[in-house]
């Protein structure tokens, strides 16, 4: 989401004049609506404070929105092929779906050719679209805040029950079914790098996660499964603890996290971010110093797979980890975002000394 005042404003009043020019370069989210335009939307425009613009439809959908059925954001500009409208026509019908090969079949689309064709034309493919899409049901409450019955009808269902499978699937049971069964709370936080989900107990965090990062949702289901436990919006001191610390990092007057962190994973995989937790802001380590560290010189891979394992993005610093040849590597933020994170820290680095 753009949270620059100006930038927003230039976006409000190209939404108002209905500017071709700015096609392609935002989406507005309606909150009062739970939609999701283009910038030449003929409907009535909402007012300014109902507004949250994103620079892609992918963002808007994490976010919750749906496609505005009246601009159709995600055929217009340059009309797209029957079969991205077709798929996408299909998942607003059952949103909280996982396709599976099968499912093209019975549509009588090629699962290569959807693929390749929402690559080309949104940056995404129709997997990472509907997972998208399923993802901002399921964060919709933990985003608002708001009661259960209203979110069930801001998302769009006329009954409950696609409201709940599209929660409970990934969540772990119904918001309004809960029992005495062990509960975490989670929460939306808003970053400089994008919004990111907090997961915690009342004692210690167990996630923090970018909500467009790849895996994220079987990484909250594997987590919840592991714990035997569901998962509401709420807040905890934990969580409010770690909004506070990130806000300072982000501000880069905070270089020591000391929000309470529960760690789960193997005793290998623990003392592999205990080393990452280790490297001093704006320094980097490869995966075969880290293995040197552990007194396991040969573990490289294995340091990698633990690397790729953390659930506590910033806090637990796998981002400064790179490739023994000084190349970034991966990231599961996304590389531009390692990128920002390593500069970040090395500028306020020189700053403070």
């Amino acid at each position: 989401m753009i949270h620059n005042e100006e930038r927003k404003i230039e976006y409000y009043n190209a939404l108002v004049e209905k500017r071709s020019d700015y096609e392609g370069v935002f989406y507005v989210g309606v909150t009062s609506t739970g939609v999701f335009c283009r910038p030449t939307c003929p409907a009535r425009k909402p007012k300014y404070e109902n507004c949250e613009f994103y620079e892609t439809a992918q963002q808007a959908l994490l976010a919750s929105f749906r496609p505005c059925q009246r601009c159709r954001p995600l055929s217009h500009p340059n009309q797209v092929s029957d079969i991205v409208r077709l798929l996408v026509e299909a998942v607003e019908q059952n949103p909280e779906k996982r396709w599976k090969g099968h499912d093209f079949k019975t549509l009588s689309i090629d699962e290569s050719t959807a693929r390749r064709q929402f690559k080309k034309r949104f940056g995404m493919t129709f997997v990472e679209y509907a997972r998208a899409r399923r993802m901002g049901l399921a964060l919709k409450s933990i985003r608002s805040g708001e009661k259960i019955i209203d979110t069930q009808l801001a998302s769009g269902y006329d009954s409950s029950s696609g409201f709940r499978d599209a929660f409970s699937r990934i969540m772990g049971a119904p918001p309004t079914l809960l029992d005495d069964s062990r509960i975490f709370k989670a929460a939306w936080l808003d970053t400089q790098l994008g919004p990111m989900i907090a997961i915690s107990d009342e004692i210690g965090l167990f996630l923090l996660e970018f909500v467009d990062r790849r895996g994220l949702e079987r990484e909250v289901e594997r987590l919840r499964k592991r714990l035997k436990a569901a998962i509401i919006p709420g807040q905890t001191q934990p969580i409010q603890s770690i909004e506070q610390e990130l806000t300072q990092y982000f501000e880069g007057t905070l270089t020591e996290f000391r929000t309470p962190l529960h760690f789960i994973g193997t005793p290998f995989q623990r003392s592999v971010w205990e080393q990452l937790q280790q490297i001093p802001p704006g320094e980097t380590r490869s995966y075969a110093d880290i293995a040197l560290a552990l007194g396991k010189p040969t573990a490289y891979r294995a340091v990698a797979q633990a690397n790729g394992a953390n659930q506590l993005a910033i806090v637990v610093p796998c981002h400064r980890v790179i490739n023994t040849d000084g190349k970034l590597g991966g990231y599961g933020g996304g590389v531009a975002r390692k990128e920002w994170l390593l500069n970040h820290e090395r500028l306020h680095r020189a700053i403070t000394r």
